[in-house]
């Protein structure tokens, strides 16, 4: 029996016994809907046109910027989610096909779509990946380039790194059994970011262009190898595909990490606060520890910003002030709990509608601001009311019906693709009936008995 299947066999019983039931998509609506703030958020902070309409609007970042406030709130709900959806499978390997073919697809799309559209002048793709182009292609497609010392072909991949890592944290956890261990591995990292906050981990096994080329070789030998054994299903493989990757996650963001230390250590807190948030809603972890721990994770939170967000370590939070890191990160635990505290209401049709098609409008916004200034490129800057309020009902509209088209046409085949794959690829085989042994099957293969005689009698 695969391991897989093996470790979940117990787990979904007890959790039966238990009163437990997995989350239905009726149950997690609420969840859509704080996807659809989170990257409407990020797109309006990185358009920042209306920032500039509003007076003193320029200074809203510097006090809650929107980006961090947009991709916190993303981790949140990913810690809440993605726990629960490879405990749901109670399968490994149908976990990373399901996540393979959930990603991918639309990032090939945005990548190639961009090259092929946008002129060089106005491209989206970050210069590196075109003087490094076979560097750039393995490292973006290990999504760890974050942390790797790649830089991201898209900006705002940058966060794909972070759930990639927490994808093998969860997968190693999984398979050790420690899964239900989520609030003392959140409060861990949160105290860990509020003592060593300040420790400068940048690029030390990425000095410089040789040490990355032969840590992405390393890396991507590490990831092919575990992922090799976890698509074999077999019980000891699959264990150690998943320790594979949970160790090479542990070293990557405590040796290597581009962001400042403080803010990959929180990052990781915040999801694993998210799973706490999901294991206390299902009973699975005692109340007041669930309180606790996110207590403590929301405070170290803010006060890392308070103690470490100052000088250089701006330009790699890429946020104007202490204060900036530190309110937007409480606001994303605020809209978080508010939401999770209103789940059994009806959000707005168009709310859910908006969080269906986050990924692609997370993926695609940016690009589709370059086009918009591609196309106004020589033009007048627009200043009336009228003019602003249609050039951004225009970039919204665009913005929308071509994420809906992804969505459409891209993700949804994909995921059903992927779980077509899954579905071949776990098929049982057919055997062929085995027939009874028989005493004289058993003499023969002796040479003995009346079985064998005739044989040896007919046999030149």
């Amino acid at each position: 029996m695969k391991l897989n299947h093996r470790l979940s066999a117990r787990r979904v019983a007890r959790g039966a016994a238990e009163g437990h039931t997995p989350p239905t998509a009726s149950r997690l609506g609420w969840l859509d809907g704080l996807r659809g703030i989170a990257a409407l958020s990020v797109a309006v902070y990185h358009l920042a046109l209306p920032f500039y309409w509003v007076p003193h609007g320029t200074r809203v970042p510097y006090y809650l910027d929107p980006g961090i406030f947009g991709v916190l709130l993303f981790f949140l709900v990913s810690g809440y989610i993605i726990p629960a959806s490879l405990e749901r499978r109670g399968d490994i390997r149908a976990f990373w096909v399901g996540r393979v073919f959930r990603i991918y697809p639309v990032v090939i799309l945005t990548v190639v779509a961009s090259l092929l559209i946008l002129p060089r002048a106005h491209t989206v793709i970050a210069g590196w990946g075109f003087e490094h182009a076979l560097l750039s292609l393995v490292g973006n497609g290990l999504m760890i380039q974050d942390v790797m010392g790649v830089t991201n072909v898209l900006g705002v991949m940058w966060t794909l790194t972070y759930e990639m890592v927490f994808y093998y944290f969860v997968t190693a956890l999984f398979a050790l059994g420690w899964h239900r261990k989520s609030a003392p591995i959140a409060v861990g990292f949160a105290a860990v970011a509020l003592m060593l906050g300040g420790w400068a981990s940048v690029g030390m096994l990425s000095v410089n262009l040789a040490s990355t080329r032969h840590l992405v070789v390393a890396c991507a030998t590490v990831v092919l190898m575990a992922l090799a054994c976890i698509m074999t299903g077999k019980p000891a493989l699959t264990r150690t595909g998943a320790l594979l990757l949970g160790g090479l996650g542990l070293l990557l963001i405590t040796m290597n990490g581009r962001a400042t230390f403080f803010e990959t250590m929180m990052i990781f807190a915040t999801m694993f606060s998210g799973t706490v948030l999901y294991r206390l809603e299902h009973g699975q972890i005692d109340r007041a520890q669930a309180f606790l721990s996110c207590a403590f994770v929301v405070a170290c939170g803010f006060l890392v910003g308070y103690m470490y967000n100052h000088g250089q370590a701006l330009w790699r939070t890429w946020s104007g002030s202490w204060m900036a890191w530190s309110f937007a990160y409480v606001a994303a635990w605020a809209v978080f709990v508010a939401g999770m505290l209103l789940r059994k209401r009806r959000f707005p049709r168009w709310l859910s509608w908006l969080g269906a098609i986050s990924y692609s409008l997370y993926l695609l916004h940016n690009p589709v601001i370059h086009a918009m200034n591609w196309l106004l490129e020589g033009r007048a800057p627009i200043e009336s009311w009228t003019g602003r309020a249609v050039q951004f009902s225009a970039f919204m509209a665009v913005l929308l019906v071509l994420s809906y088209l992804s969505y459409r046409l891209v993700e949804l085949p994909f995921q059903n693709l992927g779980r077509r794959v899954l579905k071949t690829a776990t098929r049982p085989r057919r055997r062929e009936p085995v027939r009874p042994v028989e005493t004289g099957d058993v003499l023969a293969e002796a040479g003995v008995g009346p079985v064998a005689e005739k044989v040896r009698a007919t046999t030149p």
